[in-house]
């Protein structure tokens, strides 16, 4: 079975798709870690965001590996476990150039299907139900307000580095907002069979207890 949510940056995707998968004892497969990965690798080689030519070669040239673990996932770039380092500030600041790249998009979306190859799964993202899984067994999008959504990017952020500003994240969260829904390629948005649920005032453990009565529905 695959379960696919998606939504903004903040909507909880990542912290509800790790919890319901505990729960099913499904795989999770957050998709914008593999993003970040290779962001983090440009970064660290030093490549040139704006060259599209040198960006294609580096994901031919690197290998990206996902582990699951009973905490979620640890992710691994060469064979060097960069789990903690792709949520560093640089790489979110940088995600887009990578994230917006056709080639690479439809590189990591071979990734992602393999991963999930006859498994059962959760898996997390922006194009999970439009692009990798559109025939995914129930599809889910998560939404927040943005004062809400830039609260728990905040609350993440300072409890990694304690530098983080709240008016910073709210205006970083408006901008990947714009980014995520006006790009050309696989832009985030909502498909007319997924289970839209704001998350502004519901705990996480609400989140969870509602999405998994949704998808009980599905064998019935």
């Amino acid at each position: 079975m695959v379960v696919v949510i998606d939504g903004p940056a903040g909507s909880g995707k990542s912290t509800v798709a790790k919890m319901l998968s505990k729960r099913l004892c499904f795989k999770y497969l957050d998709s914008g870690a593999m993003y970040r990965a290779l962001t983090w690798k440009a970064a660290k080689v030093k490549l040139n965001f704006h060259d599209d030519e040198q960006l294609c070669k580096l994901v031919n040239e690197t290998c990206i590996r996902i582990e699951s673990t009973d905490d979620g996932f640890e992710i691994y770039v060469d064979d060097v476990n960069v789990t903690k380092e792709i949520r560093l500030p640089f790489v979110t600041e940088n995600i887009h150039y990578i994230s917006n790249n056709e080639f690479i998009r439809g590189k990591m979306v071979e990734l992602q299907r393999r991963f999930a190859e006859g498994e059962n799964i959760v898996a997390e993202g922006r194009d999970m139900g439009s692009v990798v899984f559109p025939d995914a067994d129930k599809k889910i999008y998560l939404d927040a307000d943005i004062e809400k959504r830039a609260e728990r990017r905040y609350s993440e952020l300072k409890a990694f580095d304690g530098k983080s500003k709240l008016f910073k994240v709210v205006e970083d969260l408006k901008q990947r907002d714009y980014q995520d829904l006006t790009r050309e390629v696989a832009p985030l948005k909502q498909v007319d069979d997924a289970f839209y649920l704001d998350t502004t005032r519901l705990t996480r453990e609400e989140v969870v207890t509602i999405l998994i009565e949704e998808i009980k529905k599905i064998s019935k």
